[in-house]
């Protein structure tokens, strides 16, 4: 039986609220108005013939393989072009249309290699299924000789295009265009002689192409697929899941041989990627089977010896041991655990429940510390709730977008696509970082302004913007006096008016200027529909609570809240951030975002557990570290996380990790935190395991086990078997009797179970009695705290500072084909584009330094130095440098300090000040590195490669 994929009903859906009666082939169908009689035939089962259209494309017209005949209409038009009407009657096959569809069909095929048996594609081609559909058995022109000499190209790592199998339907062009955005596609030539041509004739690795896959899906034929189809032959089954990338939250169908995936394809009713994709999740999901993974346990007794690997029960019982001689030696706090934001949310709750109920501490924290803690503290303290507002599909309400300290086309690629194509119809955009982004200027889009301020200057910015909207009249008076506490308001208003904060005031402290961002705050204020999206650059400041503070305080004194196209919207680094933050996974807060100190939250906990929680917030991260080097902190679970290469100032974590007794790492690779560990349990992939992710617009999805886990355990097993050693039972045969647990503890999650995830594909929280199918847009009526919350946003600059030692300001991100620490994509063919990290500095400081592109250079800080490439480009401005983190021979994190926001503690990557200089080498630092890494991942008995 051939593979079928999923139902193309030809074209996108009208958006009409108005409804057409008419008749197919004699049959009755309603639709909404604007609707293609394609897409209205389909609805109802009958398939026309089609190659140009898909309906993920807008109608395209030109295969001309989909005409209809219309009752009083002359000739024959194209019902992918042709909107449905009341009372019209359309027949979809008739003897004139049959020979039409054959002489179009059979032109096609004359100029196309007949190759099917040999084909990658065979079974799973659309020509082949419209040949038949229409058939064809014969063709009188030729079998495609005028493409068989042109060259396939194989130089991108994930798919082939063959140039000879193109029938110029123009599908991949319109997907790259309309889908992605990238406009990297045309059709070059006329006739005969016209083809495909990515940039400018150029390869397809080396051309403006970013590997998003819209072209392959989109391709009807063998010209451009995956190699892994042509290696391993079609699908036959699938299982729908989620990625385990960043936090957008792409939903794909994994389409499996056996147990062996083929390929990973965007599910088109995913709700966050609308059957978008980018690189990573599409293509980089080879780590799975990589060799460098670890499948057993291993355990040793000190850092300087190899490993020795052992079988589970003896890793779990050594493990156990360990804990509880430590907690009998030094005490019950003496021990903790850090969850993952890469694992599940289930997998997430029982970490720390692990932590609470079975250590008997609160010594728990998560990723989140070091990115996102300021939009939990700042979030909840103005609205409410510690997330953001809207879904993504809001961006395409909005009007005028502020992206502040974000990169999504790196970052979050699949969301920046729905923004190009919201920009691309006209609404406009603010950006504030210190970089040229790419989408500042990109085909077809342009930012209105692009306020390029000095690294750590956010809060100065973004109250000199408010600082225009109060003076200038442009507050929501309407907004404010009906959702906000009003006094709270005068204060801030009063506050923001000085004239300290004034745009010509702080333009000496931002280099933006004064004018732009005037022109933004009006623009933003006076625009329509405001939407703020923020990332890391926000956040990881020493003022990152009090950004997103101000960043609130512009939404609420513009009424951008509570409605579809505005609101606040973090874009959350990894997959499960949102996730492990809603499951608990602060020292000072229970799932649900309860304090610690909650009696009635404690009582319900303690009820359902059967153990006492403390009252008092256990330790965060940096504060573990430090307590380990005070002799107070021993022992450390660590699921799926590599504080060694993501937190800060690299020497304090490598300290912190060495005067530990037991440090235990669960994860797929021996990451860099391994170098410092005592056991290692191996942890299973995505593709592995049954369970819900949680994006960053609250989505909870479905996580599908496609194939068994290779390392034997799913992670949340690997703890529940750690729990039973230690004394704490637990006892679960699945994980959706966790998420039951978890909806019995978590209001905002009191409606989910995986029967109604299924039943509805996704739920956003929060889901509960009032609200059964979720919560796409918050504080429609009015804030969860009741008034809106305006707070004071002072300017108080940083304590790391340039100056005469270290001139220079470091900062840090993310690059499209890598991710993170780069544990899954650098064992990926993602390397191929990004295989190591470069410093990114301004030909002007470049020039001073006598530094060339492509020099060695050292960055160097008042705490570390490290040596890595020069790129020299104007993207940054003079006085600043930029670099990436996903690469431990770099090492980036040893040179950023320990300098942290004052509410959450999470670090300040974004500003650093370095001193870069010429190198001809790796430091001294870096070789000792190496040289620990080199030994850390000796096993006994396997042999060095």
């Amino acid at each position: 039986m051939a593979w079928r994929g999923e139902i193309d009903l030809g074209t996108p859906p009208a958006v009409s609220q108005a409804m057409v009666t008419l008749t197919i082939d004699g049959r009755r169908v309603t639709v909404p108005e604007g609707t293609s009689l394609m897409r209205a035939a389909a609805l109802i089962g009958t398939s026309i013939p089609k190659l140009c259209a898909t309906d993920s494309l807008e109608a395209f017209g030109s295969c001309r393989l989909c005409l209809v005949e219309i009752d009083g209409r002359a000739g024959y038009p194209a019902s992918c072009t042709t909107p449905a009407a009341q009372g019209m009657a359309v027949r979809t096959q008739t003897d004139r249309l049959k020979q039409l569809r054959k002489g179009v069909m059979e032109l096609y095929i004359s100029d196309h290699p007949l190759d099917c048996l040999t084909c990658a594609a065979n079974g799973d081609c659309e020509l082949q299924d419209q040949a038949g559909a229409v058939g064809l058995r014969a063709v009188r022109y030729g079998d495609g000789a005028n493409h068989l000499d042109q060259a396939k190209d194989s130089s991108n790592p994930y798919f082939d295009f063959d140039p000879s199998k193109c029938i110029v339907c123009s599908r991949c062009v319109r997907a790259c265009d309309e889908v992605q955005g990238t406009f990297a596609l045309t059709i070059e030539g006329m006739g005969f002689a016209s083809k495909v041509s990515p940039s400018q004739s150029e390869p397809f690795f080396s051309s403006e192409c970013v590997s998003c896959g819209a072209c392959v899906q989109a391709c009807p034929t063998a010209t451009l697929i995956e190699k892994k189809v042509a290696e391993t032959g079609t699908p036959d089954r699938f299982e729908v899941t989620t990625c385990a990338y960043c936090g957008v939250g792409c939903t794909f169908r994994a389409e499996m041989r056996g147990e062996e995936l083929v390929r990973m394809v965007p599910w088109k009713e995913g709700k966050a990627n609308r059957g978008h994709s980018c690189v990573k999740g599409r293509f980089a999901w080879g780590y799975a089977n990589h060799r460098e993974r670890i499948l057993s346990p291993m355990i040793r007794a000190s850092i300087d010896d190899p490993w020795r690997e052992v079988g589970w029960d003896e890793a779990i019982a050594h493990t156990a041991s360990e804990f509880r001689r430590i907690q009998a030696e030094h005490g019950k706090r003496a021990i903790g655990g850090i969850t993952s934001s890469r694992c599940t949310n289930e997998e997430t709750f029982l970490v720390q429940k692990l932590v609470r109920a079975g250590f008997g501490n609160n010594n728990v924290d998560t990723c989140a510390r070091v990115c996102h803690s300021p939009t939990g503290y700042g979030l909840k303290t103005a609205f409410g709730t510690s997330a953001g507002t809207q879904d993504f599909d809001s961006v395409m309400a909005a009007d005028t977008i502020i992206l502040i300290g974000a990169n999504p086309t790196d970052g979050h690629p699949v969301f920046a696509s729905r923004l190009k194509q919201r920009l691309r119809q006209g609404a406009k955009l603010i950006v504030i970082d210190p970089r040229r982004i790419d989408i500042v200027r990109s085909p077809h889009v342009e930012a209105a302004h692009h306020l390029p301020l000095r690294p750590g200057t956010n809060v100065a910015v973004l109250t000199a913007v408010a600082h225009v909207i109060v003076t200038e009249g442009l507050v929501d008076e309407d907004f404010v006096r009906d959702r906000c506490d009003r006094a709270e308001f005068d204060d801030w208003a009063a506050f923001v008016a000085d004239p300290r904060h004034s745009p010509e005031a702080t333009e000496s402290l931002t280099t933006v200027p004064a004018e732009s961002v005037r022109a933004a705050a009006r623009l933003y204020a006076k625009g329509g529909n405001g939407a703020i999206y923020y990332g890391l650059g926000v956040t990881e400041h020493s003022q990152g609570s009090t950004t997103v503070l101000a960043i609130a305080n512009l939404a609420m004194a513009t009424g951008n809240l509570g409605r579809a196209g505005v609101g606040v919207n973090p874009l959350r680094g990894q997959n499960n951030v949102q996730g492990s933050c809603d499951m608990g996974s602060f020292p000072h807060e229970l799932s649900g975002y309860r304090h610690v100190s909650d009696d009635a939250a404690r009582a319900m906990f303690r009820a359902l557990w059967g153990a006492d929680i403390d009252h008092e917030p256990g330790l965060r991260i940096p504060n573990m570290l430090g307590a380990a080097i005070d002799g107070e902190f021993k022992a450390l679970y660590i699921q799926g996380e590599d504080i060694l290469q993501s937190d800060p100032d690299t020497r304090h974590v490598a300290a912190g990790l060495a005067a530990m007794e037991c440090v235990v790492v669960q994860d797929l690779f021996l990451n860099e935190t391994a170098n410092y560990a005592h056991v290692f349990l191996p942890g299973s992939t995505f593709l592995e395991k049954n369970g819900t992710f949680t994006n960053a617009e609250r989505r909870i999805q479905r996580v599908r086990k496609v194939m068994r886990p290779l390392n034997g355990l799913e992670d949340w097993e690997i703890t529940q078997k750690l729990a039973q050693a230690i004394g704490y039972a637990m006892a679960y045969d699945h994980p959706s009797q966790i998420m039951d647990e978890i909806a019995a503890v978590t209001p905002t999650f009191a409606g989910v179970s995986y029967d109604r995830l299924d039943a509805l594909g996704s739920i956003q929280w929060p889901c509960n009695d009032a609200a059964p199918e979720g919560t796409p847009v918050m504080h429609l009526d009015g804030f969860v705290r009741g008034k809106g919350k305006f707070v004071r946003t002072e300017y108080v600059a940083t304590e790391e500072r340039a100056g005469p030692r270290f001139p220079l300001l470091l900062t840090t991100g993310r690059i499209l084909s890598q991710y993170n620490v780069g544990a899954q994509t650098r064992r990926t063919e993602n390397s191929r584009w990004h295989d190591e990290d470069r410093l990114e500095i301004h030909p002007h400081d470049a020039e001073q330094r006598g530094i060339l592109d492509g020099d060695w250079v050292k960055v160097a800080s008042r705490a570390g130095d490290t040596t890595l490439r020069a790129l020299v480009t104007d993207r940054v401005a003079p006085g600043v440098v930029y670099t990436t983190f996903h690469h431990p021979a770099t090492q980036a994190n040893v040179v950023t300090t320990d300098n942290s926001d004052w509410a959450t503690n999470c670090p300040e990557y974004k500003v650093t000040a370095v001193q870069v200089g010429r190198s001809n080498g790796p430091t001294d630092w870096q070789e000792r590195y190496d040289e620990r890494s080199r030994r850390s991942r000796r096993i006994e008995g396997v042999a060095a490669e």
